[in-house]
């Protein structure tokens, strides 16, 4: 009887214990590739659209902030002693 549970209690922890660590990444990454092709990539018309239009945001921050700190800059030289 005791047997019996004693193989019984071995079965359950091979169960119950997780599989070797590079298992365990290829199975990750099985599941990365399957769920990439599950996406819906765009065209290569629509990345460039947006990457211009992001393009565009940048020159605009580019050239506000360049602007403020000109300003600053001016600002600072007006206030500072002059040595």
């Amino acid at each position: 009887m005791d047997n019996k549970k004693s193989v019984d209690n071995k079965r359950k922890v091979a169960k119950d214990k997780k599989p070797n660590f590079f298992k365990r990444i290829g199975l990750r990454l099985k599941d990365t590739f399957s769920e990439l092709k599950k996406v819906n990539w765009p065209g290569f018309v629509k990345v460039v659209k947006k990457t211009g239009i992001v393009l565009a945001v940048v020159l605009i921050f580019l050239v506000v902030i360049t602007a403020f700190d000109y300003g600053l800059l001016e600002l600072l030289k007006l206030v500072s002693p002059k040595g």
